[in-house]
């Protein structure tokens, strides 16, 4: 598969074909005849260099509210733990994007962009193979750099207070190299999953391809599948199930730090999702870019409400902690199609994900017995499958509610349920491996005095 059947490619190439077609039309007028027109420059050269310099401010600015959600991660996970371990999370939210960066840039990249069938050529180290016609390789990198960060930082919330910072190491590696860049291959990178060429497999069996605007699937049910086979494999904290086997509370030590890393999430979701529009030049661009963003608040403020009134009915009282988590909710299951769906179904949407969420974090916990400390599981694995799912139903061209047929829901259904299983797949090779090889999980004694100390050699609160 070619660089150029990318999504991100194909956009641009239809903006600039766009923008030079509004500049030739515009051209007659500009060049009247009149003193010094001949040492004007050529207008459509003007406008499409003017284009994609927005466009290319855009996309880092975007970039940039992304990577400031990696501060968001961090205090909500911090806040959802114990005070004993909150050095250890924080360091961890660091060596997410510090080890990850620089492997995307190595290898990563290319093996989600470059040529090939199962997965891309490596480059190593090279990222000008990428053509974006008009768009610069170097901000394109970084712009996906910052969405590889964050499928690996969803990780170590369900793995927290109780994981090998070293292992936490090796497995980041991993994610950043192997698991993300392949599954990413084969959707943004114009993969086999994402090719709606005719003749295509996705076209033959379903008619559409699978879509994913800005990564329900690719980027947060990866993070969020690979994190709850971590926490399975490697068991729950000491004192979460009692002798009987009934799940006790452990609360986290700071619900304002939780509560102010949201609302730092929600505000770098700005970017996540419309910034993968990935142009504003041209009036489609920035009615697409506005539309993106009312319906990721939307869904937000859908699943926040929802968790709050549902964890109101079933346990007396209204949650903070289950709203934070159903407003993550909201917004993660909004992220595949929120490109695609009308303001209506964004609040159903995130209405859904944010009521299934309470009972996905009950199930996990009480059911599967599965220890997940901040519900990353439930949050980005389950409701980011359930988001990708929904735009099949609701989506305006093609969903099932609106006239389009079972076309896109089975296509959505396919590449939800394809991605999952390779990452959860991956996730449990990878853990079983570590574990068996060097142990994933740190001492009793570690444990229960705290990783700080032991794995650090400092806290994060002198007191």
């Amino acid at each position: 598969m070619k660089i150029l059947t990318s999504k991100y490619t194909r956009r641009a190439g239809l903006l600039r074909a766009a923008t030079v077609a509004a500049a030739l039309l515009a051209a007659p007028a500009l060049m009247a005849e009149g003193p010094g027109t001949d040492n004007l420059p050529d207008p459509s050269e003007t406008i499409l260099q003017l284009s994609d310099g927005l466009n290319t401010v855009w996309m880092l600015l975007a970039a940039m509210l992304v990577f400031f959600m990696q501060p968001g991660f961090a205090l909500v996970e911090a806040g959802f733990t114990r005070t004993k371990n909150t050095a250890n999370i924080l360091m961890k939210n660091f060596v997410d994007f510090t080890l990850g960066a620089l492997l995307f840039w190595f290898i990563g990249f290319g093996l989600m962009f470059g040529d090939g069938g199962f997965l891309g050529c490596p480059h190593l180290c090279d990222y000008e193979f990428w053509s974006g016609d008009g768009l610069p390789s170097a901000g394109f990198l970084v712009f996906q750099t910052v969405f590889c960060a964050t499928a690996a930082t969803i990780v170590s919330g369900a793995m927290a207070e109780r994981t090998k910072f070293s292992m936490y190491l090796v497995y980041t590696v991993c994610i950043s190299v192997i698991v993300y860049p392949i599954s990413g291959h084969w959707t943004w990178g114009g993969g086999w999953l994402m090719n709606d060429t005719d003749g295509s497999f996705m076209m033959d069996t379903f008619g559409c391809a699978f879509h994913d605007f800005a990564g329900s699937t690719i980027v947060h049910s990866v993070g969020g599948w690979i994190a709850l086979v971590g926490a399975a494999i490697l068991g729950p904290r000491i004192g979460k199930y009692g002798k009987d086997g009934k799940s006790k509370a452990i609360p986290g030590h700071n619900l304002t730090i939780a509560a102010l890393g949201v609302f730092i999430l929600w505000f770098g979701w700005f970017g996540f999702n419309p910034g993968s529009q990935l142009a504003a030049a041209t009036p489609d661009d920035q009615v697409a870019i506005s539309s993106v963003f009312l319906t990721t608040n939307l869904a937000a403020c859908a699943g926040g409400f929802m968790a709050l009134a549902v964890s109101w009915i079933k346990y007396g009282k209204p949650s903070l902690s289950l709203t934070l988590n159903g407003i993550l909710a909201g917004l993660v299951g909004i992220t595949a199609g929120c490109d695609a769906v009308a303001a209506w179904a964004a609040v159903a949407i995130g209405a859904i994900c944010g009521t299934v969420m309470i009972f996905s974090v009950e199930f996990i916990d009480r059911v599967l017995k599965i220890d997940d400390p901040v519900g990353a599981s439930s949050v980005h694995g389950v409701c980011g499958f359930l988001g990708t799912i929904l735009t099949g139903l609701f989506a305006t061209e093609g969903g099932l509610f609106l006239g389009g047929g079972w076309g896109m829901f089975f296509a959505q259904l396919f590449g939800a349920v394809v991605v999952g299983c390779w990452a959860a797949g991956a996730g449990f090779i990878i853990f079983k491996v570590l574990d068996k090889v060097h142990g994933l999980r740190v001492e009793h004694r570690i444990e229960e005095e705290g990783l700080d100390i032991y794995e650090h050699g400092e806290s994060a609160y002198n007191i």
